[in-house]
């Protein structure tokens, strides 16, 4: 038996679900539960979109990548990650090799609704292309993917289940592994 999974990283594109799925498994297990760009939000004082207008990416990437260093001493957190935070390799290695990285995947027809049903999206969130959605999500997802592949454990589907479908479906997979879950 391995070393004890203190850490369960969901990995994906926005609109995927991470923030709403993150609080359920946590829920479910009895553990904390991060938003790291919510986190970040509450540290700087800023949106998402506001550090991106002001740093720029990179200057966003260096708070995120100092977030995660941060969140990986953690003990029993589920963490919904930027859906960027894939894009370098030190924070790849930290994911995978620190927790368990669920990797919440959906077709980019499905991002699109969830995202313009959810009225926060616009102001909260960055064009990182200015395309239209649509098209700047199909490029994210063509970029990030071998990412997402590399570091995930597992994926999940989740265009057409419920959040709590997808965290029942977490926490059951989670039991089979040959890990067992922090405990105490």
């Amino acid at each position: 038996m391995g070393e004890p999974i203190r850490r369960i990283y969901l990995l994906g594109l926005r609109g995927t679900g991470k923030s709403t799925v993150a609080p359920l498994v946590a829920q479910h297990l009895a553990w904390n539960w991060c938003d790291m760009d919510a986190e970040l939000e509450q540290r700087y004082g800023q949106s998402v979109r506001e550090m991106f207008g002001t740093l720029g990416e990179a200057g966003f990437r260096q708070r995120e990548s100092s977030l995660l260093r941060e969140i990986a001493t953690w003990d029993k957190v589920v963490v919904a990650t930027g859906g960027g935070v894939v894009l370098t390799e030190e924070n790849r290695q930290l994911l995978r090799s620190n927790g368990i990285c669920i990797w919440l995947r959906a077709r980019v027809p499905v991002l699109v609704a969830r995202l313009q049903n959810d009225p926060r999206s616009p102001s909260l969130r960055p064009t990182l292309t200015g395309l239209p959605l649509a098209e700047e999500l199909s490029l994210l997802l063509a970029q990030r993917e071998p990412f997402y592949q590399s570091c995930a454990h597992f994926s999940v589907d989740t265009d057409f289940l419920t959040p709590a479908t997808v965290a029942n479906f977490i926490v059951e997979h989670l039991s089979h592994l040959s890990r067992p879950l922090t405990e105490g």
